[in-house]
Order: C-alpha cells, then sequence, then structure tokens
C-alpha cells in the first residue's frame, strides 16, 4: 500500500536536482513511523539496528554505570543504549507516577531528585528492566519504550522527523499541482492522509469536486478536527463587497501575501473554496516563500538578514465577525535557530504606516523587501493557475504567498469563494492519527 500511496504524489524539482515523493518510496529515507530503523550512538562498529521500532531488540544486558547515576542497557543487536537516572526516574511509569488513561506524567517534579541513583536494575526476559530506587520505589520500562527514546543523536533526529514531519518538497513555476478528489479525503483515511502528508511537505494541494455551495469548508474542518475562528468569521466569503472592509473583498489584483500576519500566531493553513468563478481575470497565483528566502540567503545574505531580524509593524481595524483592532509586530521572514526560515509574515496591505525602527534603516529595509518582492513575482518561482467550482485549494499560510489577478466587476456578483484557516497544531494531531490507522491497517 505505501508504494502505492507514494507514486501518486507529485514530483518536483528541487534544488540540486533531486526528486521528491513521500518516505516511503524515496532513497536513503527513513520509512513510515512505526517502520523506521535507526543505530544508537554507541552501537558497536559496522552493526546496524534493523529491526523496526515496534519490533524492537530484546535486552542482552543491562547494569548501573557512573556511580549509579546511568543505566546502559546493551541491546541483542550488539547496539547499546544509555539513560540518564533522573529522566528515568522522572518518566516511571507505574500508576502512582503515570495516568495512562490520559498519557500525562502524575509525578510533581518537587518530589524529583534531580541526583537521584538506582539501587539496584535488573533484567526481566529480555523485554523489559526494572529498577529500585533508594526510597524503595519500583519501575519497569518495556524494551520498546526505551528503544524508542535513546538519547542518541540518530535516534533523536529520527524521533524529530517522526513527530514533526520536516522534510519539505521546495517548487517554482514548475510546480505540477497535487490534486485529490474532495470525496476521497471526507471518506478515506488513506486519501485523507495522503492529503495532509502532502500539504506538510509540498504545502498545497488542490482538492476537486466538492459541492458548489457555502458549508462545505465547515465539513471539512470537521475532518480535521475544527476551524480556527477570526475576526473575520470561522468562515469568510470572498467577493466584490460595497465598503469592503478588507482588499480581497474588491476585483483588484491582490499581490503576494501571507494571511494575518497581523494576529500573534497566523494562521497555519488555509483553504479557499471556489463557488463561482468569473469567466475573464480572477486567475489566482502562489509561490514557494521557503524557496524564495532559500534564493535571497544565497543571493544577498544581508537583504535575507535584513528581512528576518527586523520587526514589521501590522495593523486591522474594522467590523466583521465583530469589531476589532488589531496590532502586532513580525518579521517578514521568521528563522529558527538555525537560520532557516520557518514562517513568512508578508502581506503588504495590513503592514502599518507605523515602522518603530531608527530612520536611518528604513531605506536598506525597503530595499531588502523589494529585492524579496521581486524574486516572488519572478517568472521561475510563480505559479498562476484559475480555480473552477467545486475546487477548494488548501496551503500552508506560513509558508505559501498567495495572490489574485484583477476581475472586472459588474452589477452581479461574478466570483466568490469560500474561505477558512486552521492551525497546524490540529492539522498535524489529525496527520497522525491518520497515520497511525494507516499503518495498523497494513
Amino acid at each position: 500500500m505505501w508504494r502505492a500511496v507514494a507514486n501518486v504524489l507529485p514530483r518536483a524539482k528541487v534544488p540540486g536536482g533531486r526528486a521528491c515523493c513521500l518516505p516511503p518510496a524515496q532513497k536513503g529515507r527513513s520509512p513510515p513511523a512505526g517502520t523506521a530503523r535507526h543505530r544508537c550512538r554507541d552501537a558497536a562498529p559496522g552493526v546496524r539496528a534493523a529491526r523496526p521500532l515496534s519490533m524492537a531488540p530484546g535486552i542482552q544486558k543491562v547494569e548501573a554505570l557512573d556511580a549509579g547515576h546511568v543505566v546502559r542497557v546493551e541491546w541483542e543487536d550488539g547496539s547499546e543504549s544509555r539513560y540518564p537516572c533522573v529522566w528515568l526516574r522522572d518518566n516511571c511509569q507505574c500508576p502512582r507516577c503515570f495516568l495512562r488513561s490520559a498519557g500525562a506524567r502524575r509525578l510533581v517534579f518537587e518530589e524529583l531528585d534531580v541526583d537521584i541513583v538506582v539501587k539496584e536494575v535488573a533484567l526481566a526476559d529480555r523485554k523489559k528492566i526494572s529498577i529500585t530506587w533508594p526510597d524503595e520505589h519500583a519501575s519497569e520500562y518495556e524494551a520498546e519504550w526505551l528503544k524508542k527514546r535513546c538519547f542518541s543523536e540518530e535516534a533523536r533526529a529520527e524521533m524529530r522527523e517522526d513527530l514533526f514531519l520536516p522534510e519539505r518538497q521546495y517548487w517554482g513555476s514548475d510546480l505540477q499541482l497535487p490534486k485529490i478528489p474532495f470525496e476521497e479525503i471526507m471518506y478515506d483515511d488513506e486519501s485523507a492522509y495522503k492529503w495532509l502528508c502532502t500539504l506538510k511537505k509540498v504545502g498545497i494541494v488542490l482538492l476537486t469536486g466538492a459541492a458548489t455551495r457555502q458549508g462545505e469548508l465547515v465539513k471539512l474542518g470537521h475532518r480535521i478536527g475544527f476551524l480556527r475562528l477570526t475576526f473575520y468569521g470561522p468562515t469568510w466569503q470572498v467577493q466584490d463587497k460595497a465598503d469592503a472592509n478588507n482588499v480581497a473583498y474588491t476585483t483588484g489584483k491582490l499581490c503576494f501575501h501571507t494571511d494575518y500576519p497581523v494576529l500573534q500566531h497566523p494562521p497555519g493553513v488555509q483553504f479557499l473554496h471556489c463557488i463561482k468563478q468569473t469567466d475573464s481575470g480572477g486567475e489566482s497565483e502562489v509561490v514557494d516563500g521557503f524557496h524564495v528566502s532559500n534564493k535571497l540567503k544565497k543571493q544577498n545574505p544581508e537583504a535575507y538578514q535584513i528581512l528576518s531580524s527586523t520587526a514589521v509593524d501590522y495593523t486591522d481595524v474594522g467590523v466583521d465577525y465583530c469589531d476589532f483592532a488589531v496590532q502586532c509586530k513580525q518579521r517578514i521572514i521568521d528563522v529558527d535557530s538555525r537560520g532557516q526560515a520557518v514562517r513568512i509574515n508578508y502581506n503588504n496591505a495590513t503592514r502599518d504606516t507605523v515602522f518603530d525602527i531608527p530612520a536611518e534603516k528604513v531605506r536598506p529595509f525597503y530595499a531588502a523587501l523589494k529585492e524579496f518582492d521581486d524574486l516572488l513575482n519572478s517568472t521561475e518561482y510563480k505559479f498562476t493557475y484559475k480555480l473552477k467550482p467545486g475546487d477548494i485549494v488548501t496551503f500552508d499560510n506560513w509558508r505559501v504567498l498567495h495572490g489574485r489577478q484583477s476581475y472586472q466587476s459588474g452589477s452581479e456578483v461574478t466570483r466568490h469563494l469560500e474561505g477558512a484557516y486552521a492551525d497546524w497544531d490540529v492539522v498535524m494531531s489529525r496527520l497522525r492519527l491518520l497515520r497511525k490507522r494507516v499503518l495498523d491497517k497494513d
């Protein structure tokens, strides 16, 4: 099944010419969660722990080291793992220390001795270890549970990939827009899993064949969990409106932007459902902001540094779902500790006239932003398409900037999209639950 799922995902050019698809079909990548393989840092040379985590090898030997502060586990495959005793005591799985029904720790931190040592450690049936602590409290740890939490760099990297799915597939004007029938993702777990995996990795997926009426996004929200409520309501209608309270509610061109950088925590995922489409104009445009950020970083590191360090003021004032007056500071390019882009916060319409930086830094900022904006709009990076009635475009609002070409206004509404947001926390939660169901079914 995994090969079939992987084969239907799009392939696109990425830096270095590498083609990507889902991890199961990609050479050199870890298999899906539950079947990943790794070798602990201290494994014997040339020996690889080739068993899936769900089938962890048995324990060959267990002993206390460092005056009882560390427990060393030697696995049957020849690898070894070392666990600090303070961590083992903190994560005791007994009913007194752990509430299994909630998957939550009951042990209060003030009761934890950070200098704790083991009194006795023993091996039971090669599938678990038992520890007696100085206060006679007893703990047991299953081999599979321990192996999954090995402290080696390789095991920790594998766990990060397993929990957060960090792999990205960059694209430009050559994007092969991924498409999946709306009904399939609504009622088939494998299709829904494929949708969310692709959304996380590529940043955009088109769902086709939805009914051309309002309310389909509410159903989509129920499929993943729930939608994000904002000042524009749980869903909102993108159409030409008199006295528009948002530039999207006009017929004019919308330049590339991410939605809602005026919020401290902008929505992670956006849904736009085409209910009615104009005959002329109104084409949608998207660009991979992370791909363009990488290009800017190579082309002009100083501009990248300015955009990733300068706090820009955003504002949004009006009345919709309720009255609002929102203000926020965001960096155009949010970066992680390694300097890699993790979120784009760029909306020229709501960028405030207030700019809280010294006057001498204003012009260099504008020059940096102009270079970034020019890259966003270059034919090499932007992808243009036209939504048809029944299409729902779903995309990563932290990564994918979107825009729209202008269209003619008329006496009646000629173009109508319904929009909604979801947070990445909700989407990733559903992705992990779907992955577990799909894997368990195999």
